[in-house]
């Protein structure tokens, strides 16, 4: 009897957030949420969630280690709207207010295996010298009503924003069923599974 043909597939990703680096600041939390096509929908695990609190480390690097994890199952039946992870950063300025401190925004890799990015991050700036001034002493500083904004293209060319700091994800990707829906994503084993490519110089 044959079996039927799949009519979706999944992409299960899971890792974390790792660390990251701004130098200016301290005592730092990070936010994260995902921004997928019409097409995907999520079966398992958790589409947003924040972080712990964490300061720089003690030794030259100075980095903000959050270790936080990720753990999160789709499906779809095409790739059109390939999932993204929004990563928004927060933390005190001098008068205790919560304010942004990043955005930044990475697709999650298309090809199964262990992944690393590390993710430039960015902030609103204000438009005039006044309107500086005015968020600064108010602690409200300009800051996105909706972080998913990061990862589309609407609006993004009328905001002026400022590099400031980066964060490393780490990423675990499998994918089931793609192969047979027609899309390529690495070479095969002899079960047909789909695994990553091995790096140079490892025994095949």
């Amino acid at each position: 009897m044959a079996t039927a043909s799949p009519s979706v597939f999944l992409l299960m990703v899971n890792g974390q957030v790792e660390s990251a680096q701004f130098p200016e600041y301290d005592d730092l939390y990070c936010k994260y949420c995902f921004v997928y096509g019409q097409d995907w929908a999520p079966t398992a695990g958790l589409e947003e969630g924040i972080s712990q609190i964490t300061s720089k480390s003690q030794d030259m690097r100075q980095v903000l280690v959050w270790n936080f994890p990720i753990d999160v199952t789709f499906k779809s039946t095409n790739p059109y709207g390939w999932p993204q992870i929004v990563l928004s950063v927060y933390g005190p300025d001098v008068f205790g207010n919560d304010v942004v401190r990043g955005y930044g925004a990475v697709h999650v890799p298309f090809s199964p295996g262990r992944h690393k990015r590390t993710i430039p991050m960015f902030v609103p700036e204000s438009t005039s010298k006044m309107q500086k001034f005015t968020s600064w002493f108010t602690g409200r500083r300009p800051e996105y009503t909706d972080p998913k904004v990061v990862a589309q293209g609407e609006g993004r060319e009328v905001t002026r924003v400022r590099s400031q700091g980066f964060v490393t994800l780490l990423f675990n990707v499998v994918t089931k069923d793609m192969r047979k829906l027609g899309y390529d994503t690495g070479p095969l084993d002899t079960q047909g599974v789909s695994w990553p490519s091995p790096p140079q110089g490892f025994p095949q």
